[in-house]
C-alpha cells in the first residue's frame, strides 16, 4: 500500500433508491489506468487482500459501471496522471448508502492495472476484471 492515500466522499440522492455520487482525490499512484472496485468488506487486518471479492450481493458477472448486469462493486477505472493523481468522479446507479446491500462498511480496492470492464477475454475478465494485484485500499465509513 505504501504512499498511496486519498479521500473519498459519497452522496446518494434520495436513498435507497436514488444515484449515489463518489469523489474524491487519490495520490501516489503510477501513472494510467486502475481498477477501482468495491469490496466485499472493511476488513484490513490483512492490507487490502482481506478486503474479499467484488462486492456482489446479486451474484452477477463482472462488468462495466454503465452495465445492468454486473457487480454493484464494478466502479471501472480511475486514471492517474504523471504526478500519481486521480481524481473520482463518479455516479452510480447501483451503489446504495442504505438498506441491506449498503456499501457502508465495505471497501474501496484500488488495483494496480486497468479493468477490462469483463471484454478482455481472459481466464479473470468476468470476475475481476483482469484489473490486478491491489494497490491501496480504504474502508467506506460514516462522517
Amino acid at each position: 500500500m505504501g504512499s498511496i492515500r486519498g479521500f473519498l466522499k459519497l452522496r446518494q440522492d434520495q436513498p435507497p433508491v436514488g444515484k449515489t455520487h463518489i469523489t474524491g482525490h487519490i495520490t501516489g499512484l503510477t501513472p494510467g489506468p486502475h481498477g477501482f472496485h468495491i469490496h466485499q468488506t472493511g476488513n484490513l487486518t490483512e492490507g487490502c487482500k482481506s478486503t474479499g471479492g467484488h462486492y456482489n450481493p446479486f451474484e452477477r458477472v463482472h462488468g462495466a459501471p454503465h452495465d445492468h448486469v454486473r457487480h454493484v462493486g464494478d466502479l471501472g477505472n480511475i486514471v492517474a496522471n504523471e504526478r500519481g493523481e486521480a481524481l473520482v468522479d463518479i455516479t452510480d446507479h447501483q451503489v446504495t448508502l442504505v438498506g441491506p446491500n449498503s456499501v457502508v462498511g465495505r471497501a474501496f480496492v484500488v488495483h494496480e492495472g486497468r479493468d477490462d470492464l469483463g471484454q478482455g477475454g481472459h481466464e479473470t475478465s468476468k470476475t475481476t476484471g483482469n484489473a490486478g494485484g491491489r494497490v491501496g485500499c480504504g474502508v467506506i465509513a460514516r462522517a
